[in-house]
């Protein structure tokens, strides 16, 4: 009995110590200052929380840098103005192009530091040629404003826009970076993928309903092909022009950038800092290994509902499917002269690098500031010979500076000037046009068509598109201004 006694005694003498000590501990991690937590976001795809400053959701995967303007609010009214107009760079996307120097009329308003455009604000007056002629929306103009205000289709997480069915990705939705269009293209399909799962029976029972229709063949559309063909979705991606037309309308071996390092390449497509020539056979190499379905000439004129489908309408023939995946140019869909010879590789419908054109012969066709502008930035490279075209007598659509930079180049031999002409053909070394009722054969390199195009937004709002106005912040780091 006594040793059972002091076998208890000693039992429960342990567990007082025991009991003691936990209450210390805790006591004190209570009394402890508390270490603060770090911040955190709903992913806008899973809602999963993300880490302020994570690069990935922790849930899903996705870089969360895509959804800079999808996550954005929406303007709630004027930008308050600080100041006089000038650019801002955002250094976080520059691509270091050099498109916006040779954009800009001014002398010394913004230059190239090593892979970064850098804006002079004592030269700088804000008229934003260098912002509209940016390829990847790096450029602001503003008056001393935080936000930089964008007018975007309305999109959720998944990229799916207010109408049912219809997803926006790429240039289009806002950023015109190669790495972000790459990875909205696969984002979005992974989505169709969730709704509509490979080889499960489909509500509407009708087998010749594609699972999803992409149309355009850029970063974002072959992006999103690749993915769909991955996964066994029933697809087919439409271009209006030839494979990757927007990029292969680049003047000749323009370096496309791969955008910023801190950008994270998310989709399969091969991107890298490379030529147009380089990009455009790797991805070809791409399409012809994995059996990629494009249709290329295939121009889509309207995407109406039919019950639960969407038919995609082009040119007389119908495409119906459940999901619709839009890959457009935001810069919509150039006109054309309807010449012979248009289709050649030396006729191009933008100007991406003033000095690729450096001692060549070129013809600009236009009347309007788009077509000056190019014409006056061409004839400022070294031995480039300049001609403009124009069917009219005079160009009252230009701005009046525009006008007289043009007479003083022209006064100066630098452009030559061929008012009431029109093109008649395109050959391989020669343009035949159509001076003042004279046929005139003019010894050329390249042709730039200026002519103006169509608005993707006019497209988007037919189908019933929202568009919305959203304030992006200029986060201090982002802004860099010389």
């Amino acid at each position: 009995m006594e040793m059972l006694a002091t076998t208890l005694g000693f039992v429960a003498l342990t567990a007082l110590f025991v009991w003691s000590h936990v209450r210390r501990q805790s006591c004190a991690a209570a009394d402890a200052p508390r270490t603060a937590a770090v911040p955190t976001h709903p992913c806008p795809r899973c809602q999963a929380k993300v880490p302020q400053g994570a690069t990935f959701c922790p849930g899903c995967g996705v870089p969360q840098q895509v959804y800079e303007i999808v996550a954005a609010a929406e303007s709630a009214g004027a930008v308050a103005a600080g100041g006089r107009l000038h650019a801002v760079v955002r250094a976080d996307v520059c691509a270091g192009c050099g498109t916006c120097v040779a954009a800009c009329p001014e002398t010394n308003a913004i230059a190239l530091r090593g892979k970064l455009a850098v804006v002079d604000t004592a030269n700088c007056v804000g008229h934003g040629d260098c912002a509209a002629a940016c390829p990847v929306n790096a450029i602001v103009v503003t008056a001393g404003a935080a936000v930089h205000r964008v007018e975007v289709p309305q999109l959720d997480g998944n990229f799916e826009a207010n109408v049912p069915g219809v997803f926006i990705v790429g240039e289009l939705g806002g950023r015109g970076l190669i790495k972000n269009a790459v990875n909205e293209g696969k984002i979005a399909i992974e989505s169709v993928t969730r709704e509509l799962p490979p080889g499960a029976p489909r509500a509407d029972g009708l087998e010749h309903a594609l699972d999803v229709v992409i149309v355009g063949s850029g970063p974002a559309g072959l992006s999103a092909g690749l993915e769909a063909h991955r996964v066994g979705l029933s697809y087919v991606v439409l271009e209006q022009g030839s494979l990757a037309d927007t990029v292969r309308k680049y003047p000749r071996h323009k370096l496309l950038f791969a955008e910023p390092l801190k950008v994270p390449l998310y989709g399969d497509l091969w991107v890298s800092d490379a030529s147009k020539e380089s990009l455009l056979q790797v991805w070809e190499t791409i399409v012809a290994n994995t059996g990629l379905k494009v249709l290329t000439h295939h121009k889509v004129e309207n995407i109406a509902r039919r019950g639960d489908l969407l038919a995609v309408e082009v040119s007389g023939r119908e495409f119906l499917t459940r999901r619709v995946v839009l890959a457009l140019g935001r810069r919509g869909t150039p006109r054309t002269l309807g010449v012979p010879g248009e289709e050649l590789g030396k006729v191009f419908y933008d100007v991406a690098e003033m000095e690729e054109f450096a001692g060549r012969r070129v013809l600009v066709v236009g009347g309007g500031d788009s077509a000056i502008e190019s014409a006056l930035g061409l004839a400022n490279q070294q031995g480039t010979t300049v001609t403009l075209s124009y069917r009219g007598a005079s160009f009252e659509r230009a701005k009046e500076r525009n006008r007289a930079k043009l007479d003083a180049a022209v006064a100066q031999g630098r452009v030559q000037l061929l008012l009431e002409s029109s093109v008649r053909e395109i050959r391989a070394d020669v343009v035949v046009l159509d001076v003042q009722g004279a046929s005139t054969i003019l010894p050329n390199d390249d042709v730039i068509v200026r002519i103006g195009g169509e608005a993707p937004f006019a497209f988007l709002q037919k189908i019933g598109v929202r568009i919305v106005a959203k304030d992006i912040p200029l986060h201090q780091e982002m802004a860099k201004v010389g």
